[in-house]
């Protein structure tokens, strides 16, 4: 049995499962499924993932958090946003 025989086979049954497994429709799943492996036999193949080459670096200097940011003598820091209230829970 060729590959494509097996993979005919495969579509066909995924078919009839998928149908609920009727009686008398082999001839119907067959062409549906010998449809789609001919479809996906000339479909242009996924491009190939080429690997980055793996290199370690030092890691990259986190952000300050809002509290450590240096500020001009004088300048007075943003005020924060008030956050939104809290919705009551659901019952």
């Amino acid at each position: 049995m060729s590959t494509d025989d097996k993979r005919i086979r495969e579509f066909a049954y995924q078919i009839w499962e998928s149908e609920g497994q009727p009686h008398g429709q082999e001839a119907r799943h067959w062409e549906m499924a010998r449809k789609l492996a001919e479809a996906e036999a000339l479909a242009p193949p996924p491009p190939a993932k080429v690997a980055k080459p793996r290199t370690r670096t030092a890691a990259k200097p986190k952000a300050k958090p809002a509290a450590a940011v240096v500020l001009p003598p004088g300048e007075k820091p943003a005020p924060k946003k008030p956050r939104a209230p809290r919705k009551p829970p659901a019952h």
